[in-house]
């Protein structure tokens, strides 16, 4: 049976309603950056989530070929994920999405090493006779954070992020957002076939002390 993250490792994929203090360990991830409103069709945004999931098959299909990467094990593609931020303020200003910038990623396997990535890149853009130049390879941790998960559309994520901030407070924390550390969302909806009320995501902000 293939190796499904979101079930391995429930306390990151699948939290309870209410919120929660995680540390996340560093992860790795296929990565593209971009900036502008993510609703627009046939914009930078939706465009990289095609470049991901291309490099991400090809990984995970490289069992069938004759490349074989060490350690290689069958796995479930991780949810799409994404840091955002807006520059000059630490929160999100949802009624000026063309202002958002954003870090589209997709979590990959520990056997995925900077060569083998370099090979999945070129071996997509051999197969699928697309530039996946944009796609980088990440690594990235993410440390204390408070999340939760945040049932409907994404414009009601502010009142989530409201009752993350109580909690964390609560619990003698404060936000501790820099330059490396951003708001996180993992979509464990796909958008195009969940409508918006019943999409869940989760969200993730770093704290400290």
């Amino acid at each position: 049976m293939a190796f499904d993250f979101k079930k391995e490792y429930k306390e990151f994929y699948l939290p309870k309603n209410r919120p929660a203090i995680v540390t996340v360990p560093p992860m790795q991830y296929l990565a593209v950056r971009g900036q502008g409103d993510p609703n627009q069709e046939d914009g930078a945004y939706r465009q990289s989530i095609a470049l991901l999931y291309g490099v991400a098959f090809t990984v995970k299909m490289s069992k069938l070929g004759d490349h074989r990467m060490a350690g290689y094990f069958d796995f479930v593609v991780p949810p799409l994920e994404g840091f955002w931020w807006q520059d000059g303020q630490t929160g999100l200003d949802y009624a000026h999405k063309e202002q958002l910038q954003w870090i589209s990623v997709i979590r990959l396997p520990d056997f995925v090493t900077q060569a083998e990535f370099a090979w999945a890149v070129e071996e997509a853009t051999r197969k699928k006779k697309t530039d996946f130049s944009k796609v980088e390879f990440l690594r990235y941790d993410e440390g204390l954070c408070v999340q939760g998960m945040h049932l409907g559309p994404y414009d009601d994520e502010p009142a989530t992020v409201e009752r993350m901030h109580r909690f964390a407070e609560e619990q003698g924390f404060v936000p501790d957002f820099t330059e490396r550390r951003r708001h996180h969302e993992i979509y464990l909806s796909d958008a195009r076939k969940v409508p918006p009320e019943k999409r869940k995501t989760v969200i993730r902000h770093p704290i400290r002390k």
